[in-house]
């Protein structure tokens, strides 16, 4: 494990595309690092929200102000020294924040889980375009949903979350930032918040980690593909875990312990994070991998995170309640929250 100092080494980092467009990036993999971190480090990051900032009024459509080969920009990639394969990866959420006091989301044309899509072809014409924006209140902690059809109005809870966190992929890819997978991308699960730690395996040197996507919030599912999209100040300690390997994307929060899968079809997505969970209480508790199989089967919730992206994201979450006494990955959530509160003092 790191060895980290008791005050925090600290880099604030925004992308400048108009300075530099190398900046801005689409990919997990396939560009350039933007700075080099040392574990231990706390990054202060702003994102753009996926649409780039472009739609910006309930007049915007997606198509008509957005270029699709440049949806979902993402801020990084940030090389982590000492990062090799077979190592993992800890991201820490201290804090996520709106950065404007307005969000949007939309319908766009051939997404979303309830029309056609161009792999779930149908001779329906495709549901209309439109855009709803949505009011901010970051004091009151609500965004505002108004209607377009009727005078509906109503706050919802804010809840910020990142939809895309993730490293290089292995074997050299360079995958879309629209894509979730083992390296993580746009997984879409609103469990991504902060006080949550992430957990990646490391499949390159440096690890190239990035991260984007901000929601104000967002339902489990992300039914209509868009959620509450909005650029944010987001916060977060990195931490590296050597020679711990994790084969897909963990999360621990004070109270669970959670494994996702990305796959099609979606009962294949729930297997790989159903899977993940049995082997890592398994590991963590010493018993075997019936007993834990029996034990998170009982014990287990199930969000939903996307079924929308080119790969569908299921979570399986258990409660620490249910294993008393374990410290998962040898206390790396509780190290970091320590580092966390550091930083925050």
């Amino acid at each position: 494990m790191s060895t980290k100092p008791s005050t925090p080494e600290v880099l604030s980092y925004s992308p400048d595309p108009d300075a530099d467009p190398r900046t801005r990036v689409y990919t997990f993999g396939g560009a350039a690092p933007v700075r080099s971190v040392r574990p231990g480090t706390v990054l202060e990051l702003w994102t753009e929200d996926c649409f780039g900032g472009r739609v910006r009024s309930a007049a915007d459509r997606v198509s008509d102000v957005c270029d699709f080969r440049y949806i979902n920009p993402q801020t990084g990639p940030f090389y982590v020294e000492g990062a090799e394969p077979g190592d993992t990866l800890a991201v820490h959420f201290i804090s996520i924040e709106p950065s404007r006091d307005w969000a949007v989301s939309s319908t766009v044309p051939l997404f979303g889980a309830l029309t056609g899509t161009l792999t779930t072809a149908t001779l329906q014409a495709p549901l209309e375009e439109r855009t709803w924006f949505y009011e901010v209140d970051r004091a009151a902690r609500e965004v505002v949903f108004q209607a377009q059809d009727t005078p509906y109005r109503v706050p919802m809870p804010l809840d910020p979350m990142h939809g895309t966190v993730g490293v290089a992929p292995a074997l050299g890819e360079v995958r879309s930032s629209l894509a979730p997978g083992a390296h993580g991308g746009n997984m879409d699960t609103p469990e991504m918040r902060a006080g949550v730690t992430c957990y990646l395996g490391v499949n390159v040197e440096g690890a190239l980690f990035s991260l984007g996507d901000g929601h104000c919030r967002q339902g489990e599912g992300e039914t209509c593909g868009v959620a509450v999209e909005a650029a944010m100040d987001t916060v977060v300690v990195i931490d590296l875990l050597k020679g711990v390997p994790c084969a897909w994307p963990r999360m621990e929060s004070d109270d669970a312990i959670m494994t996702t899968g990305s796959a099609r079809p979606l009962e294949d997505a729930f297997r790989v994070a159903q899977s993940e969970l049995v082997h890592w209480v398994a590991a963590e508790t010493g018993m075997s991998v019936l007993d834990s199989y029996q034990l998170v089967s009982q014990g287990v919730r199930s969000p939903v995170a996307n079924v929308v992206d080119t790969t569908y994201t299921m979570v399986a979450k258990l409660p620490k309640s249910l294993l008393p006494g374990v410290e998962p990955l040898h206390g790396a959530h509780r190290r970091l929250r320590a580092l966390a509160a550091s930083y925050s003092a």
